[in-house]
């Protein structure tokens, strides 16, 4: 399979068995702030909780695009919980013509059921389906929960480490 053109890829609507993943829209981020609001949730991640003017010209950013279009995509999701309708986090692809850079949040409250898991493990199947031949992660060392989730979405730790953070990788022929 032949890997695709970035700037082809756009965030579809993808859904898992109790998750919707919506493409990002800036009308996401009212809810969004609220969600991810927790500062505790910034322990591993860095940063701190963005208000909803300051969120919503992130994502105004990521919906522009990259700045070279054509070398790399940003596919950008809300996790949407299916029973409830609330909005409990996000995922991410940064996709290039070699890789997918793939990441995952979880609002607090959220977290320890298994939503990363889902959420993680629906985008990397429709990364592979795409055809993208690699998938990488970066997770702190310490962040057991995070590092369930790369390991259930297919990706295996390195022994390559960036800006603290562990690389997890997953690559077309080594899953059997």
């Amino acid at each position: 399979m032949t890997a695709p053109e970035p700037h082809l890829l756009t965030a579809a609507p993808l859904r898992g068995p109790r998750l919707d993943l919506e493409p990002l829209r800036l009308d996401h981020a009212p809810e969004m702030a609220e969600a991810l609001a927790d500062p505790a949730l910034h322990a591993f991640i860095g940063g701190a909780p963005l208000p909803e003017p300051a969120l919503r010209a992130r994502y105004a950013r990521l919906l522009a695009g990259p700045p070279e279009p054509r070398t790399a995509a940003w596919c950008n999701w809300v996790l949407r919980l299916r029973e409830t309708g609330a909005a409990v986090g996000t995922v991410q692809a940064t996709v290039t013509d070699g890789a997918a850079e793939i990441a995952w949040v979880l609002a607090t409250p959220w977290q320890g059921r298994g939503l990363a898991r889902e959420a993680a493990v629906a985008l990397a199947d429709w990364l592979r389906a795409q055809g993208v031949p690699r998938l990488v992660a970066h997770v702190h060392p310490e962040h057991h929960a995070s590092a369930a989730v790369a390991r259930a979405a297919g990706l295996a730790p390195t022994e390559a480490f960036e800006d603290g953070e562990r690389r997890w990788e997953w690559r077309r022929g080594t899953d059997g």
